[in-house]
């Protein structure tokens, strides 16, 4: 990676408007950017919150709303960025347009995988609309994914009284979480009446059902495909900018000179591998640096994973602090009803802390502090 500035900047492009190209946006003012500043969106809607859409949203209607911008950037909304030379220093556009730049911020997020031309997926605010309309009719319904996304949307199918089968590869949320949390949140499922199947789904039959590797069939109205996202790097084939099929950006976000990436669609080193961190939080510190290093080169900070995930479903209100997932028995800080309220923490070999709150509310600062310190928020060995 080269570690030079982009001197003499005045025209920055953005390209993606979800939380990583707005805070990326955001950031460059705040760091004294006053030159051109241009936001591509392929969606032809402001920036919005996407943990929204499979938490309140899908379920009561709540916000998803984001505060508006004072970036004062300019905002093309509904075209997409297919193709980038990086040589002549220009991004193509679907409306054949090109835009020139002298720096480049790629934050084009994710997309979800699909499972068939019939199954629902949830990655913007039209599914969340679409699937919350279908849901109202109550039908019956299969979640394929059993990770924080599918379980949320079964959590919510069942809230709308729909008959909800989740299709698993692993137990729920074991990957994400590790076995302890992940056994809390199975069991809240089957309490609330949530069928899980065993199974790899391969796709769907004729009918419309899921098939599943050992020639299983799940019937249900209406399918939810929740198996990952694959990160929206095609507009970049050709650029010289990808590592194995990977856009790799370094520990302050860049990939190339005067070109930073952040967010969902950039693989980042952490704790000794590369790989994609698609978490909201992450994506906003990952924007903070990149657009930092844009603009100061290694006078920017590196970017240190601290992850913040939370997730709502079956009653059950996780807020976590650390590294996911973790082994073992937890210690219990507050409570002693890992179902809460609770506040639990792991400890992992290198030392570092996590910190999950289950409905037990506390300030994040606090959650912070009981991951690295493991002690009680009220402790007076805590710092205030």
């Amino acid at each position: 990676m080269s570690a030079a500035q982009t001197p003499g900047a005045h025209r920055i492009v953005v390209v993606g408007n979800g939380i990583a190209g707005q805070t990326a946006c955001d950031s460059l003012r705040t760091a004294g950017f006053d030159g051109e500043l241009t936001v591509v969106g392929d969606e032809p809607r402001p920036a919005y919150s996407r943990p929204a859409l499979s938490k309140a949203l899908l379920v009561d209607g709540g916000s998803h709303e984001l505060a508006a911008p004072a970036h004062g950037a300019t905002e093309l909304l509904g075209v997409a960025a297919v193709g980038l030379d990086v040589a002549a220093r220009r991004v193509r556009l679907d409306d054949g347009t090109d835009l020139p730049f002298d720096g480049l911020v790629i934050a084009s997020g994710a997309r979800p995988r699909r499972l068939g031309d019939t199954a629902l997926t949830l990655r913007t605010l039209d599914d969340a609309l679409l699937l919350r309309d279908r849901l109202a009719a109550r039908p019956s319904v299969a979640v394929v994914g059993a990770g924080p996304l599918g379980m949320e949307v079964a959590s919510a199918a069942v809230q709308a009284g729909c008959e909800v089968t989740v299709v698993a590869d692993v137990a729920p949320m074991r990957p994400q979480f590790g076995p302890f949390l992940s056994a809390v949140f199975t069991a809240a499922a089957t309490a609330a009446g949530v069928k899980i199947v065993y199974g790899t789904a391969t796709g769907l039959d004729e009918t419309g059902a899921v098939r599943l590797d050992d020639g299983t069939r799940v019937d249900a109205e209406l399918v939810v495909a929740a198996v990952g996202d694959i990160p929206n790097i095609a507009w970049l084939e050709g650029s010289g900018l990808l590592t194995d099929g990977r856009l790799v950006a370094d520990s302050r976000g860049r990939v190339a000179p005067g070109i930073v990436a952040a967010g969902d669609v950039a693989a980042v080193p952490i704790r000794g591998s590369v790989r994609r961190i698609p978490l909201w939080n992450s994506a906003i510190e990952q924007a903070r640096v990149a657009a930092v290093a844009l603009l100061r080169g290694d006078d920017a900070p590196e970017f240190d994973a601290d992850p913040y995930f939370w997730t709502e479903q079956f009653g059950l209100n996780l807020k976590a602090v650390g590294h996911l997932p973790v082994d073992g028995e937890p210690g219990f800080l507050v409570g002693g009803d890992p179902h809460g309220p609770a506040l639990l923490h792991w400890r992992h070999p290198d030392g570092s802390g996590v910190a999950v709150a289950i409905n037990h509310r506390i300030p994040i600062p606090k959650l912070r502090r009981a991951a690295a310190t493991g002690l009680p928020p009220n402790s007076p060995n805590t710092a205030a």
